[in-house]
């Protein structure tokens, strides 16, 4: 399937979703262990991701989105499976978490640039897009 979310709605949802993320043990209920903790570390991943991620609205533009993209996926099937790793589903409170790292996971997957889904762009130096581009052997 090809990717079909932009770049720029991705950086957007990012905060909306770090900052969701933080506020989560507060407005679900999530008293202690890691079901307090655990949605307050990705949170605060997630907003320093946004921050230094190369799209619309990231500010530092420091790392690309492909890498963001692939930490996300890693980061929210890790928070949607933590209710099940760290025994938790039994207290009610797993819904939230499974939730939004399943939206995590899922925009990681199909954004535009995404490793997951997005053909790879090979650039040799000089910008020849192939082996076959190069007439002659280059000197190093």
């Amino acid at each position: 399937m090809k990717p079909f979310i932009s770049t720029s709605f991705f950086g957007l949802i990012n905060y909306v979703i770090a900052l969701t993320l933080m506020a989560s043990p507060w407005l679900f209920g999530f008293d202690r262990g890691a079901a307090f903790f655990l949605p307050l570390i990705f949170g605060w991943l997630q907003l320093i991701m946004a921050i230094f991620s190369r799209n619309k609205f990231g500010f530092m533009k420091a790392f690309p989105v492909s890498m963001h993209c692939f930490l996300d996926v890693v980061g929210g099937f890790i928070l949607a499976t933590s209710p099940f790793l760290y025994g938790y589903y039994a207290t009610g409170v797993f819904l939230p978490q499974l939730l939004l790292g399943s939206l995590v996971v899922f925009l990681g997957i199909f954004t535009k640039k995404s490793p997951l889904t997005d053909e790879p762009q090979h650039v040799f130096r000089d910008g020849l897009a192939s082996i076959a581009d190069i007439d002659e052997p280059m000197a190093n």
